[in-house]
């Protein structure tokens, strides 16, 4: 009977085979069923089905197809490797129009078997024209996807995020009321506005805060609480449309040339430029920016004690402590690096390849860019979440609403109160992990959503922001008066 040897990871396996007529596909599944069988963990597989590999021969290392038959490729005796492959990438030298091709030419070494190879997973694509292989946005798609949904993310979680801090700076809701955005009826700006309205609604959430401050005598808000349905909604709306530009991207063939196999024909055309891509995500860089900026203004009022009405950097003992001094100024400092980063890397272009790539879309630079920009944001709002749920124990025993207060209680599990300074950075780092992992966004999503499904009649509660107007005077009824 055949048998082969076969390689896993670190352990050389036999395994017999009576019919030389199955593929090799079925012997690698076969040396992954003999692998796992005496690992405690299933060596990290949940599902051998589900594992992607290439196989190839030790001697020579020629990588085989998964639907040959052993009979036509292999020898009795022959030795054989399974390898999950990942080639190593760099991030940098594309201009993001003939394709990635500097990083795709690496990704592609791999099915060569050369170049740096890191292990666990890939598979084996069909062969194609070589060139096809290394012309596509896949870079700059995939960042891009990977900077969109932490967007999305972010923007969620800075809405509960401002509405914390409102309640810390005593702020009133009236600037949220539905009808008041029906007169503008951007979508992002009416979805901001409804999660403050979830989170803030006094008759759904009483918040003991909110009614110590009921009848007082300011005016306004500042901008940076009553406009964050105009401010955080269109990044909302921004993150919709690059969303929109990525999923047609994503599904799309970028190769060069291409082959209509149906045609019988191979036509060379432009799918690779990385135009599209690269101007979305300049665009995200721009929008979503705009959610650190307004929250560093935020923290500048918490901070503040002549807007705040809190302790000074929110800490007792000032002089002796900075408190949140710094952690603003690192807020300040990514804000004005993201302004920087904001500047459209599409704009550029700058002719390669003996002047035939002509125009290129530098996209490379504009996917790395928005990332960047995106994890700035998410820093600087890991600050003004541990900075509101500073200012709360100042207000304390006052109660904040209901979901406002699973938040500060998640932020208390693993970041306690500042009583003195002491080193800020790990905490911030903690922080920005919530963020991260969404764990801000589920505490308060349950009870956003409930808000929205039961139809809760809005409250209206009174306010020093708006007054009443007596119905107009009719006409008969002014004459006699006069």
């Amino acid at each position: 009977m055949p048998r082969f040897t076969v390689h896993v990871r670190d352990e050389w396996l036999t395994v017999p085979c009576k019919d030389t007529s199955c593929s090799v596909q079925w012997l690698g599944v076969e040396a992954l069923k003999r692998y796992v069988k005496n690992k405690p963990d299933n060596g990290g597989f949940s599902h051998i089905k589900d594992v992607c590999f290439v196989a190839r021969r030790c001697q020579g290392q020629g990588l085989l197809d998964a639907d040959d038959t052993i009979d036509d490729v292999l020898e009795d005796n022959d030795f054989v490797e399974l390898a999950s492959c990942l080639s190593f990438v760099p991030e940098k030298g594309t201009v993001g129009a003939s394709g990635d091709l500097a990083p795709l030419s690496h990704l592609a070494l791999g099915l060569m078997g050369e170049g740096k190879m890191w292990s666990p997973k890939s598979g084996w694509a069909d062969a194609k024209y070589g060139l096809a292989l290394i012309n596509g946005t896949q870079m700059i798609t995939s960042l891009g996807a990977e900077a969109v949904e932490r967007a999305e993310s972010i923007a969620r979680q800075a809405d509960i995020i401002a509405a914390l801090t409102l309640e810390v700076l005593k702020g009133t809701t009236k600037a949220f009321d539905s009808d008041i955005h029906e007169l503008r009826p951007h979508p992002g700006q009416k979805e901001v506005a409804l999660r403050f309205r979830a989170l803030l609604d006094s008759d759904h959430h009483p918040s003991e805060i909110a009614e110590s401050h009921r009848f007082c005598d300011r005016v306004q808000d500042a901008y940076t609480m009553r406009c964050c349905p105009q401010v955080h909604g269109i990044v909302n709306d921004t993150i919709a449309f690059v969303k929109s530009i990525m999923n047609t991207e994503i599904n799309s063939a970028t190769d060069n040339p291409m082959v209509f196999a149906e045609r019988g024909e191979t036509i060379s055309g432009g799918n690779f430029h990385g135009e599209y891509p690269a101007k979305a995500l300049d665009y995200l860089c721009i929008g979503v920016h705009e959610l650190a900026s307004i929250s560093e203004r935020r923290i500048e009022r918490l901070c503040n004690p002549s807007l705040s009405e809190l302790p000074a950097f929110l800490v007792n003992e000032g002089g002796l402590n900075s408190g949140f001094m710094i952690a603003h100024c690192t807020a300040a400092a990514l804000v004005s690096e993201n302004k920087v980063l904001c500047h459209p890397s599409s704009v550029d272009s700058l002719s390669t390849s003996a002047a035939t790539e002509d125009h290129v879309s530098m996209g490379g630079w504009a996917a790395r860019k928005a990332l960047r920009v995106i994890e700035h944001v998410e820093q600087v709002l890991a600050i003004e979440m541990l900075a509101a749920c500073q200012g709360i124990e100042f207000l304390r025993p006052l109660r904040t609403t209901t979901p406002l207060e699973k938040v500060y209680d998640l932020v208390r599990s693993v970041v306690k109160p500042w009583m003195k300074d002491r080193f800020m950075a790990a905490d911030i780092e903690t922080a920005h992990r919530l963020l991260i992992d969404q764990k801000v966004w589920n505490v308060a999503k349950p009870y956003i959503e409930k808000y929205c499904t039961e139809h809760v009649p809005e409250s209206r509660p009174a306010s020093p922001t708006a007054f009443s107007l007596d119905s107009p005077v009719s006409p008969q009824k002014r004459v006699r008066l006069e």
